[in-house]
């Protein structure tokens, strides 16, 4: 699956110097994940069940 022109965003949670971060997409089969740091890299692509089941593992831990 080709990244071009997906609309990518970061979490509000990702400080100010945007280096450091994971950026997401949402894709109609997909969830895509890929570095801030380099872009023109492969993507991970999850499904979106399992990014739901992820997110909700992360707020749980973070409470």
């Amino acid at each position: 699956m080709t990244t071009t022109g997906m609309t990518w965003f970061k979490s509000t949670y990702s400080g100010g110097d945007g280096d450091n971060c994971v950026e997401v997409a949402m894709a109609p089969s997909a969830v895509r994940v890929r570095d801030s740091k380099d872009v023109g890299q492969a993507a991970l692509s999850v499904s979106s069940a399992a990014w739901a089941r992820f997110v909700r593992h992360t707020a749980r831990r973070s409470r």
